[in-house]
């Protein structure tokens, strides 16, 4: 149970940025090999490369994901990056082997792609609420709302990965303020934009009424 919210947790963490939970594992497994113990399979992610190819690509991300416009783009490409880092960080906290899988036929009869499925399908689901939420926000706020969105993202994401490590029983708790945060933020966004659209709205029909009221000729 305790490895499903662990993995849970990074997943849903690896939905809203890819490279956080993945350099938390990775991180964890060097320096605190009690807390996060990887198989041997996935030892990989802890190696000095690999953390460093994650923490530039960290950084495009980081200033990406600020950028009006850019950051919807950022999310199409995304959209394949996120779901994949789920399934490895739900997949490296499990008992699954590594994807580097030599027998194939051997690899799927033993239910071993199972954590990395669902890892990306966690992924993918936030990765989706996450993309749709974001052009409304910054449609309602003509771009402004881009950086601080995308900020309290990446404070999610490394909550997250902090949790699903050291305390994974409240992945669920911090799985329900992810979900009320964001339903919030959408709200309030489509508010605004609503209360931007409706003068314009209004001075039409004005418009309208006053052309209708006016004699001909």
């Amino acid at each position: 149970m305790l490895e499903f919210l662990t993995g849970s947790g990074l997943a849903a963490a690896a939905g809203m940025n890819a490279y956080i939970p993945m350099l938390a594992v990775g991180l964890a497994n060097r320096f605190f090999p009690e807390a996060m113990a990887l198989p041997d399979g996935w030892a990989w992610i802890s190696n000095w490369w690999v953390l460093g190819i994650l923490a530039v690509l960290l950084v495009v991300e980081l200033v990406a994901d600020k950028i009006p416009a850019v950051d919807s783009v950022n999310d199409v490409i995304q959209t394949i990056v996120r779901p994949t880092a789920g399934g490895l960080v739900f997949g490296s906290s499990s008992t699954a082997s590594t994807v580097a899988v030599t027998d194939p036929a051997e690899f799927f009869a033993s239910n071993q792609w199972v954590p990395i499925v669902v890892g990306a399908v966690i992924a993918l689901t936030v990765h989706v609420g996450k993309t749709a939420m974001r052009p409304a926000a910054n449609i309602a706020t003509a771009g402004a709302a881009a950086p601080v969105i995308s900020t309290i993202e990446d404070v999610g994401a490394i909550g997250m990965s902090l949790l699903a490590i050291v305390a994974p029983v409240l992945v669920l708790l911090g799985l329900l303020l992810l979900g009320l945060l964001s339903w919030s933020i959408w709200r309030n966004a489509r508010k605004r934009r609503n209360a931007d659209l409706r003068p314009a709205t209004a001075r039409i029909a004005e418009r309208d009424d006053s052309e209708r009221l006016t004699p001909e000729g």
